[in-house]
């Protein structure tokens, strides 16, 4: 519906297809290729070492690939490549299942006046 050659203006086709106007004329751009070698690099990197965050991450590509990255673009690039430091995470919500479950007793009481309860 969004062509050229369609006869309704674009303002129109845009209110019909209830989206933005600006979302007609987005380029995506394409990944560089420095960006593409150090996701390689990355990659390599996590499939290897899968508990490394970030910081070891920039560490072990300084160490290993002698390639100088900023913390800050290896933590986007993997964000942008969906992977993560996999650690034991803390459990602070764990319940201890032979603890008793005490019900709520206001729960359909209507408290309506002060000192009630």
């Amino acid at each position: 519906m969004i062509q050229k050659i369609h006869p309704l203006s674009k303002l129109r086709r845009c209110e019909l297809l209830n989206i933005s106007r600006s979302s007609i004329y987005y380029q995506p751009k394409s990944v560089s290729d420095t960006d593409q070698t150090l996701m390689k690099l990355i990659d390599e990197t996590h499939t290897a070492k899968s508990f490394l965050g970030s910081r070891r991450i920039v560490d072990s590509l300084a160490d290993d690939h002698n390639q100088v990255v900023n913390r800050k673009r290896v933590s986007h690039l993997m964000k942008v490549m969906g992977i993560q430091a996999i650690y034991p995470k803390p459990r602070t919500t764990q319940s201890n299942p032979q603890h008793k479950v005490y019900p709520y007793l206001l729960r359909n009481m209507n408290i309506d006046q002060s000192n009630q309860v």
